[in-house]
């Protein structure tokens, strides 16, 4: 955190094929060493993919899976005296899209499918489903600021 004044947020590009900027930040998040065409193919192949299974459009599909994945609450550490609490809190929006993102990456990376877009395909459905890792985390985290709800007054 600056100690002077709050850090300008940067203005995010929508994408040229959604014109979405959620889409934008979804691609710069698959981003591996600068190769961003490459990750935008995986997207746009993941969507479409995903479109024709379901029979939907893809951005509703992409909305919707975003929307199940992200989470509500989260817990932050916050030391009182000497003893350091789980203390529960609301996630904003954007936090919550950041880590449902993330989280539909990281888990689609372990996937056992041969490429990165059948991963994230299969990872997509789940999530749509209402199934899968990225559903568990979210989940877990959300079990953990519901178990931790006792230290709720911590927070100020």
């Amino acid at each position: 955190m600056p100690r002077r004044k709050r850090s300008q947020k940067r203005k995010i590009l929508p994408d040229p094929v959604y014109n979405e900027v959620l889409v934008s930040k979804f691609i710069n998040k698959l981003l591996v060493d600068g190769k961003k065409s490459l990750s935008e193919k995986i997207f746009y192949d993941t969507v479409d993919t995903a479109a024709k299974k379901l029979n939907e459009d893809p951005m509703k599909i992409f909305r919707k899976v975003l929307d199940n994945v992200r989470p509500q609450l989260e817990v932050k550490s916050r030391r009182v005296g000497g003893a350091t609490y789980q203390v529960p809190i609301e996630v904003p929006v954007d936090r919550g899209y950041a880590l449902a993102m993330k989280w539909l990456i990281n888990y689609a990376r372990g996937r056992k499918e041969k490429s990165m877009s059948e991963k994230l395909v299969n990872e997509f459905l789940d999530a749509y489903s209402e199934k899968g890792l990225s559903i568990k985390k979210k989940e877990d985290t959300h079990k953990m600021a519901e178990a931790n709800r006792a230290f709720a007054h911590y927070m100020w």
